[in-house]
């Protein structure tokens, strides 16, 4: 992969930028802490790089052939986000007695990637950019490639639930917590946007 430094750097600046997963994860921090969150951390984690596995290795090119089906999981995946960003909108505080009072599992967050709007337009982006045709092992470029990305998304994934820890002592009266959990559903659903509208995932 000749491309290799640049694509650092392009998948430095896509992991760690706001987006779906990383608003989300400062979510969880502030709500739930550090610790309750890791599992969504992993999730992100593994669940990334599988999804790159899966589209470079095959669903990229069902895409190519069929787009209504990349159109059809782009607003799919768009309802499902202002499903979550309502969840969010409406969570309580980590002590309540509701069920909704619960950070996402290991297999939630690695199930979101496939409806993620952002991660979508970083793979087909990075692809699209990446991978070349001189001759090289695709299966290894791509194979790189997810390694790279879910390297990134697990230290990543830390410093924003830190960052989601940090604040929370500002969010331990409920009209702020209230106020937070409503500013970060907003951000969530503003986040995926670009990536509706702009050409194709991306």
């Amino acid at each position: 992969m000749e491309t290799l430094l640049p694509f650092l750097g392009f998948a430095l600046v896509a992991t760690t930028t706001p987006g779906p997963n990383n608003l989300m994860v400062l979510t969880s921090g502030a709500n739930f802490g550090v610790a309750r969150t890791i599992p969504h951390i992993i999730g992100i984690a593994i669940g990334f790089p599988v999804l790159v596995l899966v589209v470079g290795l095959g669903v990229g090119v069902l895409f190519e052939t069929y787009p209504v089906v990349h159109t059809v999981l782009k607003y799919v995946a768009f309802v499902y986000l202002l499903w979550l960003a309502w969840q969010i909108a409406r969570s309580e505080r980590p002590d309540a007695k509701a069920a909704n009072a619960r950070p996402l599992t290991f297999l939630q967050a690695a199930a979101f990637q496939w409806v993620n709007p952002k991660a979508w337009a970083m793979i087909l982006g990075a692809m699209a950019l990446f991978i070349g045709n001189d001759g090289g092992s695709h299966v290894l470029q791509i194979t790189v490639m997810a390694v790279t990305f879910g390297a990134l998304c697990l230290p990543n994934g830390f410093v924003w639930a830190l960052f989601g820890r940090a604040i929370a002592g500002f969010l331990a009266d409920d009209r702020q917590r209230f106020w937070f959990n409503i500013a970060m559903a907003a951000l969530l659903v503003a986040s995926a946007v670009p990536s509706l509208f702009e050409g194709g995932m991306a």
